[in-house]
């Protein structure tokens, strides 16, 4: 029940994304630069803590670029819809909570 409910309510929502903006200039270039010397100083030294840290920073502020310029919408629905959806994933959770408690 849970992963049906869950499916057809992941199933109405609607995931766009915007541009990325630096001021009037597009700032996805920035971001790649903490990873491009990361991976630089790690092609130099392979142990080199400070590329490993590097690398990781930047793929850090990629991923949030990428979470934070995304546009989540739920799309339009019956009211009947959402209670069934919303009635499946909450009933199913309760039966796997029910499920997991010591008697």
């Amino acid at each position: 029940m849970a992963v049906v409910g869950g499916y057809l309510l992941l199933n109405q929502v609607q995931v766009t994304t915007s541009f990325w903006n630096l001021g009037r200039y597009g700032g996805f270039g920035l971001t790649l630069l903490p990873l491009l010397v990361g991976v630089a100083a790690l092609f130099y030294d392979g142990r080199s803590i400070v590329g490993w840290t590097l690398t990781a920073l930047g793929a850090a502020i990629i991923l949030a670029g990428i979470l934070m310029n995304m546009d989540i919408y739920f799309r339009q629905t019956s009211l009947f819809n959402t209670l069934v959806m919303l009635g499946l994933l909450f009933g199913g959770l309760g039966l796997v909570a029910r499920s997991l408690r010591s008697t």
